[in-house]
């Protein structure tokens, strides 16, 4: 007889160690292994930090790996691969009031990213703008909520990336110099 399964809350998820060091999600009461970054991946996501924090200003940083908690849902809890927020920093996991949300897509992980994290990333609402950008090519679709609509801009390679809410601009070239493979 199998064992049943315990579903986790938020607050358990965040106390819970496998004692493995894997990289967890929480998606519907459940912990999901996250696969480690391709080094493409991994070089987006750094020159998307470094650009985006340095044209930041005070109160507003850059987090890696950032926690995003989703409103009125006791049973998902996401690692984003970047966010922006304004609020002071604490001693608690994850973004209390996340601005910027950013996801890089990978063939691994484009499906969720898309069908899963975007539609619950839009139901936060501190998130302004949700960035998905490609790790494979010079690509990006960069949410906006307007007017309580969420609009979508597609970028290209000489695009630029504008973050209206935390008032950055960050030219896709410089993004990708380092990715390239």
């Amino acid at each position: 007889m199998s064992e049943a399964r315990k579903y986790m809350t938020v607050d358990e998820f965040l106390l819970w160690e496998d004692g493995t060091g894997t990289r967890y999600e929480l998606i519907g009461g459940e912990p999901v292994a996250m696969a480690p970054p391709a080094d493409v991946h991994s070089l987006l996501t750094g020159a998307l930090a470094l650009e985006i924090g340095r044209r930041l200003t005070a109160p507003c940083r850059v987090r890696v790996e950032a926690g995003i908690g989703i409103p009125h849902r006791n049973d998902m809890w996401f690692q984003a691969d970047l966010a922006v927020g304004c609020e002071r920093a604490s001693t608690r996991p994850g973004v209390a009031e996340p601005r910027v949300v950013v996801e890089v897509l990978s063939p691994s992980t484009e499906a969720d990213d898309r069908t899963v994290k975007l539609p619950l990333y839009r139901t936060v609402p501190s998130v302004q703008e949700i960035l998905l950008i490609s790790a494979r090519e010079p690509r990006a679709e960069l949410w906006h909520r307007t007017d309580g609509a969420w609009l979508v801009e597609e970028v290209g390679a000489e695009g630029t990336l504008t973050f209206a809410s935390v008032g950055v601009a960050v030219p896709m070239a410089a993004l990708y110099e380092d990715a390239a493979g």
